[in-house]
């Protein structure tokens, strides 16, 4: 038996090549030299030691990571009819998501068909859809500021989720509502459970094998599948009795729901699909202004610029920043592009699949082999950005500072990878970076950001993707009684008001 299998792994190494990496030990890997949760740091020291690719066993399972732009492109983006299945997760997907949730589902039929959904009502040619809806809950978001500064996550996440839900539901999120706080804790946990590890079941197959009474993580995944479905649901039955009402304007979810179509995919899959759309658009948004707030928090020099250019344009106090505005502003759109940079929340990206068999400079990949990108060890590279540690707009608008053409400053997807790669690159983006754009401009426009000396700002651990408390202390201060007046004003245009009022 022992010489069979070292006779196998003589063929295996004859066969294949893997970049190097660091040594694990028997049956785990390099599984707990990985830490759990916040990786990009671990992540961005491998690279430094190994390169622009390194390899790692979690288990039975390889995981390649490529730490340079240059291979994610080659591999995720060049070659991604190969490269976008997503490993088996036998408790995320299956037990968790009924194998319904469309970014862990792997590369097939059904997953086409709701990327097809999706990206029906969140691509480009949908932006005026979104624009009224952003408007408004721009406007209350910053009118919540000012009534409530030391709360300002809440109303990063409020503005975000109510932007889907009007889209999709037809309906605004006024304040606190408890379903959304379900979905930010389903989200969350989520969220951990596709850490590397953090499952059993979803390292060890073979668990998966043991008979229904052993699996003792069993009701643990059913439960929560219990209460994902549980949110889409309620959601669905208001949605319902709007429409019986006379109350619902026209929305995604209401054409959705009578299209022939969607019964093919199933009373599950349509609830996740609609669920999919909450949960995308309510997270990246969120997080990222909650980055640049931090920035703007310690380091005044570029919010300065970023000031003097939104007064130029909209006037001191006159009136809030627009969309049509945002051609004259770039130094705001560098703004937003940085703050997807600066510091990703997607550290270790998430993984993508090969479904055969592949060779890469040397290299020979086996199928099943899993690749993700090294989002904060790029995000962080020198090789990379100059000064990468600095939020810095001017690094996308003078090409002597980062190389990049300043007329693809406003493409979301250039220049960084917070957005994914390939096919499975997030089909939001263009809702993403908008709603950022709009908001955060808004917010500079309307108030200064300062760091408690006490309490200094953590910016490589700043947790953005907390929502049941402030991820850091900020000091939030409006920038005259002027800009007062002004939010007051547009407040009273929004605040509270359900469509129809």
């Amino acid at each position: 038996m022992g010489l069979a299998k070292w006779y196998a792994g003589v063929r295996w190494r004859r066969k294949y090549r893997l970049p190097p990496g660091p040594k694990g030990v028997p049956l785990l890997g390099n599984m707990l030299q990985m830490p759990a949760y916040h990786q990009g740091p671990w992540a961005k020291e491998m690279a430094e030691e190994y390169g622009e690719m390194f390899t790692i066993k979690i288990a039975s399972n390889t995981w390649i990571f490529l730490n340079s732009s240059r291979v994610v492109y080659d591999l995720l983006e060049k070659r991604s009819s190969i490269y976008s299945s997503r490993p088996a997760f036998p408790y995320t997907s299956t037990l968790m998501s009924g194998g319904c949730r469309m970014v862990i589902q792997p590369y097939g039929p059904q997953w086409r068909s709701i990327r097809k959904t999706m990206h029906a009502i969140l691509n480009i040619t949908n932006a005026s859809t979104f624009a009224p809806f952003q408007d408004t809950e721009s406007k209350q978001l910053v009118w919540e500021v000012l009534k409530q500064p030391e709360h300002w996550w809440m109303g990063n996440q409020r503005y975000a989720n109510s932007v889907i839900m009007s889209v999709v539901f037809g309906k605004r999120v006024l304040g606190r509502d408890d379903n959304v706080e379900r979905l930010f804790d389903t989200s969350r946990e989520f969220i951990m459970a596709m850490q590397p590890g953090a499952n059993l079941v979803d390292t060890f197959y073979i668990l998966d094998k043991l008979p229904g009474p052993l699996k003792w993580w069993r009701r643990r995944g059913e439960r929560a599948f219990e209460k994902v479905v549980g949110v889409y649901e309620k959601e669905v039955r208001d949605l319902k009795r709007r429409m019986e009402d006379g109350t619902c304007p026209p929305c995604f979810a209401t054409k959705f729901l009578e299209d022939k179509e969607t019964e093919k995919l199933g009373v599950t899959q349509t609830l996740f699909a609609l669920g999919s759309l909450m949960e995308a658009g309510s997270d990246t948004s969120r997080m990222t202004l909650g980055q640049i707030i931090a920035a703007a928090a310690t380091d005044r020099r570029w919010v300065k610029k970023v000031q003097d250019e939104l007064d130029a344009v909209c006037g001191y106090a006159a009136r809030l920043p627009e969309f049509a505005d945002r051609s004259k502003m770039p130094y705001m759109s560098a703004v937003a592009k940085e703050g997807f940079r600066w510091r990703p929340f997607a550290e270790i990206g998430v993984p993508h699949m090969l479904i055969k068999d592949d060779e890469y400079e040397g290299y020979r990949f086996p199928a099943n082999t899993i690749f993700t990108w090294n989002n904060w060890g790029i995000a962080l590279s020198e090789k990379e950005y100059r000064d990468p540690l600095r939020f810095w707009p001017e690094r996308w608008l003078d090409p002597e500072i980062q190389g990049v053409d300043p007329k693809t400053l406003e493409d979301p997807l250039n220049g960084h990878w917070s957005f994914g790669a390939g096919r499975r690159v997030c089909t939001g983006y263009h809702v993403g970076d908008t709603n950022v754009w709009l908001a955060a401009a808004r917010l500079l426009y309307c108030f200064d950001f300062e760091e408690n000396p006490d309490k200094p700002i953590d910016t490589m651990n700043l947790q953005v993707g907390e929502h049941r408390w402030a991820p850091f202390e900020v000091k939030i201060k409006v920038r005259s009684e002027k800009h007062r007046d002004l939010i007051e004003t547009v407040g009273k245009e929004v605040v509270g008001r359900p469509y129809g009022v």
